[in-house]
């Protein structure tokens, strides 16, 4: 099975402008906001954090220099109010972070008793000695009091051990991960350039701050947080994407889709245009179209209007031809007609009204033709088909012609706006054509469909094979040779269906129950209906 893009793209080239418009933007702002974030960490670190640590450094020298009582506000004027110095214990608040990517000191250990004094100094190559066991005395109570303030030592220790513990655990506690990522980055870069055993802490809150020692890093555990330390607010660190900035980038957003919806309709309607007028034109019913849009929309209007004009013209040339020719031809019939009569030969006279009454029957089609198919001609009237289809097929059951009309009972009366003259015509192609290429009886029927009036012509014949149909319904096609003894030029389905079109409707040719032609016609029905 093969995967078609066909799912994930719109079908309407307006949709597709949209989906490229948008798309395209969409890319450029991810790039964009990729790239900036890039030179956004890389300034932090080359520049900013570069910049940052040697202000520290300089500062720092500086304080050395500075006495005690004097050193916060030289602090806060060289850093223009925005520094402070903190020369107390550090907050509880505030974590030391691991720094130069060394795991931290491990906890400092007891320090051991020392041993107890001996009378004499030990000389050298002298065996030791045990201690000596304990006097004893009369009296077990000094005893017993020598062996409790041991106890209590030893309990002093373990006490002090475990603080010790404590105070490392706490010290040293892992960074949680409610930590913004940005403030992470920086306190790494700071460890990473502050290599000289520079502490720095980091203090968690809606405000968070730096903590970094001025004094390089000792031995001892307890003087990192009796130093002094500079104090850096973070506040100013926090990203610049707000209710308002969100707002502003949705607000831009709508609006570039609102130009792309504007766009796209500008560029797709010269064309939605151009294919409503093809449609028009299909139906019979040509309309020029104004040019508009890009170059190429409107040359391809310019090309269309030249095509209907094309069209028209050929159109006029045929319209003239066709009648022009049935007059031209009625003066010499008329003269053969007068000639026929005055033949003595009977047999003769015969053989000529027959073919002068089928050359009579073609220039009746082309004349009817040229009418039918002309709309300009009509003269529009609403008619109530029932009654008038009850006429028109009863004047062909009163030439003996065996015909049935079958009408759908409605309490509406179905109503059509048409020009009677033409329908009449339609009707009488349409029964001729099944009395002559097909086989009576004639079943004429009349129902409603939705908003049309559904009329049927069916026969006995043959019929038509589906695949010949469309051809039927083409001017001066012959599907036998019946119709070119008949005298039938192959004009009575095409004005059938040009009629039919005329009064917005259409003509289907399908098969009859009996097996025969089935014409169906289809009107809409009148506002009134």
């Amino acid at each position: 099975m093969r995967f078609s893009p066909g799912f994930l793209v719109p079908r309407s080239l307006r949709a597709r402008l949209i989906l490229l418009i948008l798309g395209s933007v969409l890319l450029t702002q991810a790039a964009t906001l990729v790239t900036v974030s890039y030179f956004r960490h890389k300034f932090l670190e080359d520049v900013a954090i570069g910049y940052i640590v040697t202000t520290i450094r300089t500062l720092r020298a500086a304080v050395s220099e500075v006495p005690a009582e004097d050193r916060a506000e030289f602090v806060r004027t060289a850093s223009q109010n925005q520094w402070r110095l903190w020369s107390r214990v550090l907050p509880a608040e505030a974590k030391l972070q691991r720094f130069n990517g060394r795991r931290p000191p491990p906890p400092p250990r007891a320090a051991p008793r020392p041993p107890p004094p001996q009378s004499s100094a030990a000389q050298p190559g002298d065996t030791p000695r045990p201690p000596p066991p304990p006097e004893v005395r009369g009296d077990d109570h000094d005893a017993d009091g020598d062996r409790g303030d041991d106890h209590r030592a030893d309990a002093r220790d373990a006490a002090d051990r475990e603080r010790a513990r404590e105070e490392h655990m706490r010290r040293y506690k892992p960074e949680p991960d409610d930590i913004r990522r940005d403030l992470r980055v920086l306190v790494q870069l700071l460890n990473e350039r502050l290599n000289d055993g520079t502490r720095v802490a980091l203090s968690r809150g809606p405000a968070p701050e730096i903590f970094i020692s001025l004094a390089p890093n000792s031995a001892s555990e307890d003087v990192p947080r009796l130093r002094e330390w500079l104090v850096i607010p973070l506040d100013r660190l926090d990203p610049p994407v707000a209710t308002p900035f969100i707002a502003a980038w949705l607000g831009g957003l709508g609006l570039l889709l609102l130009l792309a919806v504007g766009f796209s309709w500008h560029i797709t309607r010269p064309i939605t245009r151009l294919a409503d007028a093809a449609d028009r034109l299909a139906a019979g019913q040509p309309q020029r179209v104004e040019p508009s849009g890009p170059h190429e929309t409107r040359a391809l209007g310019v090309r269309f209007n030249a095509m209907l004009d094309a069209l028209a013209e050929s159109d006029s040339v045929r319209r003239t031809l066709l009648s022009g020719l049935p007059h031209d031809l009625k003066g010499p019939l008329s003269r053969m007609w007068l000639r026929i009569e005055l033949a003595d030969d009977s047999k003769l006279k015969e053989g000529l009204r027959t073919d002068l009454q089928d050359m009579q029957h073609m220039v009746d089609q082309f004349i009817g033709f040229v009418r039918g198919t002309d709309p300009a001609a009509y003269r529009y009237a609403p008619i109530v088909l029932s009654d008038w289809l009850t006429e028109r097929v009863g004047a062909w059951q009163g030439a003996g012609t065996d015909i049935h009309l079958t009408a759908a009972d409605d309490d509406a009366p179905l109503v059509v706006q048409a020009d009677a003259v033409a329908l009449g015509r339609l009707l009488d192609n349409l029964i001729g054509n099944a009395l002559n290429h097909g086989a009576p009886p004639v079943d004429v029927s009349l129902r409603r469909e939705e908003r049309h009036a559904v009329l049927d012509v069916a026969d006995h014949g043959p019929g038509i094979v589906a695949e010949r149909r469309q051809e039927a319904l083409r001017p001066f096609s012959r599907l036998d040779d019946a119709r070119t003894r008949t005298g039938s030029v192959g004009l009575g389905l095409a004005l059938a269906e040009a009629i039919a079109r005329a009064h917005g409707g259409s003509l289907e040719l399908r098969q009859a129950e009996s097996g025969g032609l089935c014409v169906r016609v289809k009107l809409p029905l009148s506002e009134t209906a």
